[in-house]
């Protein structure tokens, strides 16, 4: 069970972040009304939320996930891979600080957040553009250290890990066709949402409810089918900075 999420709230800036969406650029004060939703649901599901303020000189400061991972026992703190991003860590690890001891990945060894998924005590660790393999192995001798098993996967085309495979529970991943059949992820029942909802795989479980991006219809007919509470945010904004529901939250 998550009791806590640590969110920022985006920047002005963030008309400028990354992208390879080609949606057009973010509304600014939409975003923020749907920051504060998203915010107000962890805070429904029982986490006490903790909002930064906006980081100035960073458009994609609000995906937060990004800057570290955090399990029982530790925080460490990521060594960015977008290299227009790096920084951004430094105001997260005091932070993390007053709940969890520190540690930390070190360039050139590089991991972004969302290419790491923790399902109970193992780390899938996705190897991409942003983590690299000296950051996954990094990475997994740091959580190896605390008990934790980890294993690194090559990632498919997508940007980040988790942009192709979520946990939803009960031993059930949302993937892409990419890992319908990867052998790494062996044991899991794998419900594949096709490349035409690919928004739709970042759906984001805590405690037990399943939140889901809006507009995708048939994804949310196999989140419904598995009959687990559920919540459908719109967070069109994000989606314009390749963004989803797992960035814009540390949860612990």
């Amino acid at each position: 069970m998550f009791t806590r999420a640590i969110t920022r709230r985006p920047s002005q800036e963030m008309v400028d972040g990354i992208t390879t969406a080609g949606l057009g650029k973010p509304d600014y004060e939409l975003a923020l009304k749907q920051h504060a939703a998203y915010c107000q649901t962890l805070t429904g599901l029982g986490l006490d939320v903790t909002i930064l303020d906006p980081e100035p000189g960073y458009p994609d400061c609000c995906f937060v996930e990004d800057t570290a991972v955090v399990c029982e026992h530790v925080a460490i703190i990521a060594s960015l891979g977008a290299a227009s991003r790096r920084g951004e860590q430094k105001t997260i690890e005091p932070v993390l600080a007053q709940h969890k001891p520190i540690e930390r990945v070190q360039a050139p060894a590089s991991f972004e957040g969302g290419d790491v998924l923790q399902v109970d005590d193992t780390f899938f660790i996705g190897l991409s553009e942003r983590t690299n393999k000296a950051g996954a192995e990094s990475l997994g001798a740091t959580v190896a250290k605390h008990g934790y098993a980890w294993k690194a996967i090559k990632c498919g085309p997508s940007l980040h890990f988790k942009t192709d495979v979520n946990y939803v529970g009960d031993g059930v991943l949302l993937v892409s066709p990419y890992f319908k059949d990867s052998p790494e992820l062996a044991g899991f029942e794998r419900i594949v949402v096709e490349d035409d909802e690919a928004y739709a795989r970042n759906c984001l479980f805590v405690n037990g409810t399943i939140i889901v991006p809006d507009g995708f219809p048939e994804t949310l007919a196999k989140i419904k089918a598995l009959g687990r509470p559920f919540v459908v945010l719109d967070v069109s904004e994000y989606r314009k900075l390749d963004g989803g529901l797992t960035c814009l939250s540390l949860r612990f």
